[in-house]
């Protein structure tokens, strides 16, 4: 077992997209928010004192470890997410909101479902986020959904999750009605969330 004081820290660090990004729509927004996820991304890099030329995706839009460093990002309308870590990692965003009951069949299995009495809108979103940034890590997609699977509920922010003969530790962050899920694994997280590039809320 790792000692807590010298497992390695990450650093996920949250973005609040300012207004102009939200009043963009279609492709426009689309690509800001994708450029607005880089500066999180920077930001992941800065805290850990990693320096970086460039972030590279291979033709498929995975992204490239670099100096053995991997990452990956993630944005949605109202906030971006981005983390830089010396292990495979993938980060996912989601604001609470109503999701068809045909939704949660196709995002866990009764078993998964089973783990806890937990309000099942709010287990929905960390079953779903933590799943994305699972398959982000390993670098597959949503169709292998079901395959990775909730394990154990640990905590209210962390769980644990089978995929690929592996088991993944997930941390996850709840803020301003939305939950962020990282891949932790064997490291320390140390969220940020900043309403702006300079300012830093928690």
């Amino acid at each position: 077992m790792i000692q807590e004081d010298k497992k390695p820290t990450i650093y996920p660090v949250v973005l609040a997209v300012p207004d102009e990004g939200r009043a963009l729509m279609g492709r426009g927004r689309v690509v800001y928010l994708s450029q607005y996820a880089r500066r999180a991304l920077d930001l992941s890099a800065q805290k850990s004192r990693i320096e970086v030329r460039s972030f590279v995706k291979d033709k498929d839009g995975i992204p490239q470890p670099f100096d053995g460093n991997y990452w990956s990002l993630t944005h949605k309308p109202e906030y971006v997410g981005a983390v830089v870590s010396p292990q495979k990692v993938g980060i996912d965003i989601e604001k609470f909101r109503t999701v068809s009951k045909g939704l949660f069949r196709k995002t866990a299995d009764e078993s998964e479902w089973r783990l806890t009495d937990a309000d099942s809108t709010t287990l929905f979103f960390r079953y779903w986020t933590s799943k994305e940034a699972i398959l982000k890590a390993a670098g597959t997609g949503v169709k292998d959904l079901l395959k990775c699977r909730i394990i154990k509920i640990v905590s209210d922010t962390k769980l644990i999750a089978a995929y690929m003969d592996q088991d993944w530790m997930i941390d996850q962050l709840f803020f301003d009605g939305h939950i962020a899920s990282v891949v932790g694994n064997s490291c320390r997280v140390c969220w940020s969330v900043l309403n702006d590039f300079d300012k830093e809320n928690s």
